[in-house]
């Protein structure tokens, strides 16, 4: 059954609560990409366009500056909280509604409600953002369709509390493996544990102490640590190898390569056996001197924070084109079994955005 067509009409949190209604983790956004881009097809004001489960939507009014309104369709996996329930305090809550479906709803929301802004609009909706950065929808039309995503200013409608969040982490996975020789438990001392073998390795992760970095007056923290171990053969066997995946997110001020390098070092002398790369994403600096970025922080209030974690900002920093991020969600609530989202704050973000755009 085709799930019900979106109402754009609907006051944002509505919209929010319709979305997240209808269930997209990364890989499975299809019927929500159908229904996104039937709602844009609707609308005359816009020249739509599908990659995939990829949708963009752009007006073609000649103006001076264009700028890309940006969030992904995907939400991580569905954790008994849908569907969305609202409470009497005006919390939306249910799996994406922070991250970033309310940010989605809002640009849909300025879609169909701004058919002549005072800058032209590209609408950019994506999946796979959650997963790892071969499958992001937004490096695929990058690929494809490069000049869909031009412009001279885009923002990213993230998880930000209805703060502007400025450049991004750059993020890092690598697998450490640790060898040993199998042998039965109870005559353990004829094997080789790589389970104990990968001590070293948790013992320098335990002592490490990240890097927090200035940058253009924003203050980075750093984090690197463990995100998952394994390893075992049975209940009766000495195992004879193990794997430390660890996550490295970093500062904007170091690139790939001088990340991979510091992981590196870091474990230089912990007897790894082997060392795999199992995904890289590069940061992106503030940039909020440039003029656009300025110019938009001065629309929308508020001082700018620093964004812990990684988004495409990056990518559009890698395509020429400055970002920031700016949404409605908070972000210490992404990816919660208890997510949940103010709607009070969607629908400010939204007539914030409204007037920057109409002003």
């Amino acid at each position: 059954m085709s799930p019900e067509p979106l109402d754009l009409g609907q006051d944002a949190a509505r919209l929010t609560a319709q979305l997240v209604d209808l269930p997209s983790v990364s890989g499975a956004e299809q019927p929500l990409a159908d229904a996104v881009e039937a709602a844009l097809r609707g609308l005359p004001h816009l020249a739509v366009d599908r990659h995939g489960n990829n949708v963009v939507a752009r007006t073609r009014l000649g103006r001076a500056e264009r700028v890309v309104l940006a969030g992904h369709l995907d939400t991580v996996p569905v954790a008994d909280n849908l569907p969305s329930r609202l409470d009497g305090d005006g919390m939306l809550w249910g799996c994406g509604t922070s991250d970033m479906k309310a940010g989605v709803a809002v640009q849909l929301r300025l879609a169909a409600t701004v058919p002549a802004p005072n800058r032209d609009l590209t609408f950019v909706f994506y999946d796979n953002e959650e997963v790892d950065a071969h499958l992001n929808g937004l490096g695929r039309v990058a690929e494809a369709h490069p000049d869909w995503l031009a412009g001279d200013f885009a923002v990213l409608l993230e998880p930000s509390g209805g703060q502007v969040e400025g450049g991004c982490q750059g993020t890092l996975r690598v697998r450490l493996h640790t060898t040993g020789q199998r042998a039965h438990s109870a005559r353990s001392w004829k094997g080789e544990n790589a389970i104990h073998a990968a001590q070293p390795v948790l013992a320098r992760l335990a002592a490490y102490t990240p890097r927090r970095v200035p940058i253009d007056g924003l203050e980075y923290r750093e984090g690197l640590n463990a995100v998952r171990i394994e390893g075992g053969v049975a209940g009766n066997v000495i195992p004879d190898a193990c794997t430390v995946t660890v996550n490295y997110r970093y500062a904007p001020d170091r690139d790939p390569e001088a990340a991979l390098a510091h992981v590196r070092e870091v474990f230089a002398d912990c007897g790894v056996a082997g060392f795999t790369v199992e995904d890289s994403s590069p940061g992106a600096l503030p940039g909020l001197s440039h003029p656009a970025a300025a110019a938009f922080v001065a629309a929308v209030g508020g001082a700018p924070r620093p964004k812990y974690g990684w988004t495409d900002v990056s990518r559009f920093s890698a395509l020429g084109v400055p970002a920031v991020n700016y949404g409605p969600g908070d972000p210490d609530l992404a990816h919660k079994r208890d997510e949940r989202v103010d709607t009070a704050l969607v629908r400010q973000c939204e007539e914030r955005l409204r007037a920057w755009l109409t002003g």
